[in-house]
């Protein structure tokens, strides 16, 4: 099965999904800049799950890059993974309009948490497809910052109930560790040529 109609899809989705995110944006009643303190935590909000669409959607092109055809178990995992990052825009919106309230950053976390969990499982598919000897098995690895990843969401979730800017500065932290795009697919599939014209792996 070919994966060109699964990569379209998946890019329309994540459009609505930010679509929907910019659409929560309230204009503020005033004219001043005073006025914009009203708007302020839902703003920011959506900086911060605008960068966590586009990790997914960079590593998403990145993972597919190294994908030739695509199972039925791919497709399902695919859509579980577009279906936790449809919440987005609710968790967001939940966090935002109640200032980092502890429940609704905790549930943010968890939105977050099973997203990273859905792109886990859908690697794992990927994998699983091409064998263990394959290209993106070489380049994940142990995956060491994607677990990282996952433990550092589920400290926030526990810490988000007594302490909500301590969970968010966790989840800015995993943004951080993800915005440049992971290279170790990219590195896998094109490794480089030195001057001699032998191709080698980057280190």
């Amino acid at each position: 099965m070919e994966k060109n109609r699964l990569e379209a899809f998946s890019d329309g989705v994540l459009a609505i999904i930010i679509t929907i995110m910019v659409l929560e944006l309230k204009v503020p009643h005033g004219v001043g800049l005073e006025a914009l303190k009203s708007v302020g935590s839902v703003f920011l909000g959506y900086v911060l799950s605008f960068i966590y669409v586009g990790i997914y959607w960079n590593n998403h092109h990145h993972l597919f890059h190294s994908t030739r055809r695509v199972t039925g178990a791919i497709l399902w995992a695919n859509l579980n993974l577009l279906f936790w990052l449809s919440l987005f825009p609710f968790a967001t919106a939940w966090v935002g309009e109640n200032r980092l309230a502890p429940v609704p950053t905790a549930i943010y976390g968890c939105v977050l948490l099973l997203a990273a969990l859905a792109y886990y499982i859908l690697q794992s598919c990927i994998i699983a497809q091409q064998g263990p000897n394959s290209l993106l098995a070489a380049a994940i690895g142990r995956d060491l910052k994607g677990k990282v990843s996952l433990a550092l969401y589920l400290v926030s979730i526990a810490v988000a109930c007594w302490h909500p800017w301590m969970a968010t500065t966790l989840h800015v932290l995993v943004a951080l560790i993800w915005l440049v795009p992971d290279r170790r697919i990219e590195k896998a599939l094109h490794p480089r040529t030195d001057p001699g014209g032998q191709a080698g792996h980057e280190s």
